[in-house]
């Protein structure tokens, strides 16, 4: 019979002080140099072997679901306020200002959150729960008519991979590139800005990072 969470023994100190290095050590080599940064990378980066690194953390898949726990939460929060918003335009700009913020501010996260994990349940719940709430934000700010009827789900992912781009930079640069990138953009999304476009390129969640096979 599996132990009750109450008999598991805690991690000794020195486990514990291991485990927080390699967390912090991935959190900041995941947003510098995104998720294909090596394991062994980090298990230096953070002091430890990385035979240390992987009986803390089996797989880069619980990792990183480890390390962007707290970014996730914060990402689910902000679709789910602006769901709330009874001001459809206002929820989907706050939507679209946030999670490209969030973008600039942790590359690694973005693309974590974008990236598929076979079997990081909590990744594919949170995608697929952000997915339906983007869907119905967008749906409500059409029926608004404050969103261009034309908006393909297609342009959000546009959006992102522009402010990508800009999301080089470092800093403060990086920060007001990527507001004023938003802000241009978001006064085109208005219905009243609407104009002919061409059709929309069949992008998906999964285009946004183009990532490089994970390195040991």
């Amino acid at each position: 019979m599996p132990a009750h969470p109450s008999q598991i023994a805690p991690l000794r100190a020195d486990a514990l002080h291991n485990r927080e290095r390699i967390l912090r050590a991935a959190r900041e080599a995941f947003a510098t140099r995104g998720l294909e940064v090596p394991m062994a990378a980090i298990a230096r980066r953070a002091g430890v072997g990385v035979a240390t690194l992987y009986r803390r953390f089996p797989s880069r898949e619980s990792l990183i679901t480890e390390v962007f726990a707290d970014q996730l939460a914060v990402c689910a929060a902000v679709v789910d306020e602006a769901l709330a918003d009874p001001d459809p335009w206002r929820a989907f700009r706050t939507v679209v200002e946030k999670v490209c913020s969030m973008q600039v501010a942790d590359r690694g996260f973005t693309a974590a959150f974008l990236t598929e994990f076979s079997g990081s349940v909590d990744f594919e719940q949170a995608r697929t729960c952000a997915e339906q709430g983007l869907a119905e934000i967008v749906r409500r700010a059409k029926a608004e008519g404050t969103l261009r009827a034309d908006f393909d789900p297609a342009d959000l992912i546009l959006l992102l991979k522009a402010n990508q781009g800009v999301s080089t930079d470092t800093g403060d640069a990086a920060a007001a590139a990527s507001r004023r990138l938003v802000a241009y953009l978001l006064q085109s999304f208005r219905a009243e800005s609407a104009g002919p476009l061409p059709s929309p390129p069949p992008f998906g969640l999964e285009h946004v990072y183009d990532l490089p096979p994970a390195s040991p």
